[in-house]
């Protein structure tokens, strides 16, 4: 199997390749580097999903995370399909699958991982969460999975358009091999405001997709209001992924998904 035939069989065509994924969302991954589903999800769908991340969210607590990272402030889940059915659906959102295979080529499941920051938390420096060698050499595809509407005042996404495609990383130090034209791109103190920022909104049930080498970051919960996400994201089948899924595969989660949805999470 290759990526193609899996979609295939999950219904994404040439024919409806298009109507998936048109060509304005493509133009706005390609540009801005990151492009909204809206109303991806039904209410039924995006609250029952909430009421799970809570469920297992309550049951491991401060250890909530810890196949791949723990957080202080933030409830995190990790390793999620081995514990719940009820995110499988998402990993069969065509729209999504599609923006993935465009950015990617030939991909797999990266990570899968449960979010929300607590009341007066969730800030973090402006950052990359893959770095490349070129324009084009892209290695991950992360979305944002909205159970709760993001906003500025509930620790909502900030991203800085189009920086995908520059030359340097927030984190990086400035040297004299570098051009005078990227030395002023990177940020003294990366949580302050940055020219050009953009608070990603969006109500519960969206999608957002955001190329990885994008500049981001998580803000502050000021509000105090709950911000639950999946943070589910796809990655080229060359690279490695973030949570390795066939060495912790279940006979239980092998068996309910269907062939085309093993090859995604590289199971098969």
């Amino acid at each position: 199997m290759d990526t193609t035939q899996a979609l295939i069989e999950l219904g994404v065509t040439e024919e409806t390749f298009g109507a998936l994924f048109p060509s304005e969302d493509r133009h706005l991954l390609d540009e801005a580097g990151y492009v909204s589903f809206p109303n991806a999800l039904t209410a039924e769908q995006y609250t029952r999903a909430a009421s799970e991340f809570d469920r297992l969210s309550e049951q491991e607590g401060a250890e909530g995370g810890r196949e791949v990272h723990t957080e202080v402030g933030a409830r995190r889940v990790s390793n999620i399909f081995n514990k719940t059915d009820v995110f499988d659906f998402l990993l069969i959102y065509p729209p999504l699958l599609v923006a993935a295979q465009y950015l990617l080529g030939e991909f797999k499941l990266h990570g899968a991982n449960l979010r929300e920051p607590l009341p007066g938390f969730g800030e973090q420096d402006l950052h990359v969460d893959v770095g490349r060698r070129f324009v084009g050499d892209w290695g991950v595809l992360n979305a944002l999975i909205c159970f709760d509407d993001m906003n500025p005042d509930n620790g909502g996404t900030r991203i800085i358009p189009g920086s995908h495609r520059w030359n340097v990383t927030p984190g990086d130090n400035p040297s004299a091999k570098m051009s005078q034209e990227d030395v002023v791109l990177i940020p003294a103190d990366r949580r302050a405001p940055y020219p050009g920022e953009l608070y990603v909104t969006a109500t519960a049930g969206s999608i957002i997709a955001i190329n990885s080498s994008l500049w981001h970051s998580g803000t502050r919960n000021a509000s105090g209001k709950r911000r639950r996400q999946l943070h589910l994201s796809f990655t080229r089948r060359d690279l490695p992924q973030q949570f390795d899924q066939r060495a912790h595969c279940t006979p239980e989660l092998y068996a309910r998904l269907h062939p085309a949805v093993r090859w995604i999470l590289d199971i098969a």
